[in-house]
């Protein structure tokens, strides 16, 4: 029997422009988030734009999410299956969110109802454009030919690679996050102290350290890159932020200078992760031998 053909999905966690999902096809769930008393789908149409969004924290608002249902995640899946197509889906980390957990259950509820179709879904135990660089790695796979069950043992073996290093500006929106005392945000922001944290092998945030300087923080994203990189080879290199494009260019910057990677891509932290990171974020994602710090 032949193979049928199979759809790539996810979840807007992958923070990528929403003309990328459109031209490669992507089925994209989104999961919601609640701010100024009002909820959204991330994936809906009126979602909010991120200057929006970003203009409502800085206003005081204090956002909070919601990972994607087991019954939305099986709806879109059965329109999926309905239509003869076999599905990979490449969740946002389990280190993070439930939303691999649910989504995981619903694959095997729509599989079940539909003997003979095959929903793989993979825990990236990623976020932001570093979820989104290893979903352009598996667009490229499905591209060269992958079979859903290789390009699944391929995302999974490598998955680890993808390197997610990052900074953050404001010790107070850590603070009212719950993950720093409020003595550490203002004693910490007095002196300009900034917190540099990565994605570790389990999925989860890690704060890795600390210096003093905004300039000093984003070249240490690039340091850390000359560590990890390796000899791998990276035709892409993403950088998310939220709300400090300026920041995400000066980075852009010193990895051109030191690597002579020249394809880079700039974008928002959107509003799912930038509910978590508040104002100020600047990631670095790239494919390195390891995620160690």
């Amino acid at each position: 029997m032949a193979e049928r053909e199979y759809v790539i999905s996810t979840e807007t966690t992958c923070d990528m422009p929403k003309s990328y999902y459109a031209e490669n096809g992507i089925n994209l769930l989104g999961l919601t988030y609640t701010i100024g008393g009002k909820d959204y789908d991330s994936a809906a149409g009126d979602s909010l734009s991120s200057a929006e969004f970003y203009q409502m924290i800085r206003e005081g608002a204090m956002p909070k999410t919601s990972q994607v249902s087991i019954e939305k995640a099986a709806q879109s899946f059965e329109k999926l299956v309905r239509q003869g197509k076999d599905i990979f889906h490449l969740a946002f980390s389990s280190g993070l969110s439930g939303t691999f957990q649910s989504l995981s259950i619903a694959a095997k509820e729509v599989m079940d109802h539909n003997p003979g179709s095959k929903i793989v879904v993979v825990d990236s135990l990623a976020a932001s454009m570093g979820q989104g660089l290893m979903l352009n790695y598996a667009v490229q796979l499905k591209k060269e030919g992958k079979s859903l069950d290789e390009l699944a043992a391929i995302i999974t073996r490598d998955r680890l690679k993808f390197v997610h290093n990052f900074t953050v500006n404001d010790l107070f929106h850590l603070h009212r996050g719950g993950r720093v005392s409020k003595m550490t945000a203002v004693v910490g922001s007095a002196l300009g102290i900034k917190p540099l944290l990565h994605v570790d092998d389990n999925g989860h945030l890690i704060n890795v350290g600390k210096t003093r300087g905004r300039k000093q923080a984003l070249g240490w994203l690039v340091d850390k890159m000359a560590e990890r990189i390796g000899d791998n080879r990276n035709d892409w290199v993403y950088i998310s932020h939220s709300a400090c494009k300026e920041d995400a260019e000066y980075v852009a910057g010193l990895v051109r200078d030191r690597f002579h990677i020249d394809n880079i891509l700039i974008g928002d932290i959107g509003q799912v992760i930038g509910s978590h990171t508040g104002i100020g974020t600047v990631a670095l994602f790239f494919i390195g031998d390891s995620r160690e710090i």
